[in-house]
């Protein structure tokens, strides 16, 4: 009788030792999932950044050339009165 209790608590144990096995694949799914995602995160992030980088860097340009622009408009004006 004693063994049948030592077995039973043995099969009891494997079967919880299995179900643990698999909460741990599962977790390792779900974290390998959710590394990728991250990861496709930060290249988008970084994507986005130098897009708007380059937009600033473009803004600047025009921005500069409307002045430049602006004074040559004035120098002639001034230089036509």
């Amino acid at each position: 009788m004693d063994n049948e209790f030592i077995v039973g608590q043995f099969e009891e144990i494997e079967k919880k030792v299995e179900k643990l096995i698999d909460v741990l694949k599962s977790h390792e799914t779900t974290n390998l999932e959710l590394s990728n995602k991250n990861r496709r995160l930060e290249e988008e992030l970084q994507g986005k950044n130098e897009v708007e980088s380059n937009y600033s860097q473009e803004r600047a340009l025009i921005r500069s050339k409307i002045d430049s622009l602006l004074v040559r408009l004035e120098d002639v004006t001034e230089s036509g009165l």
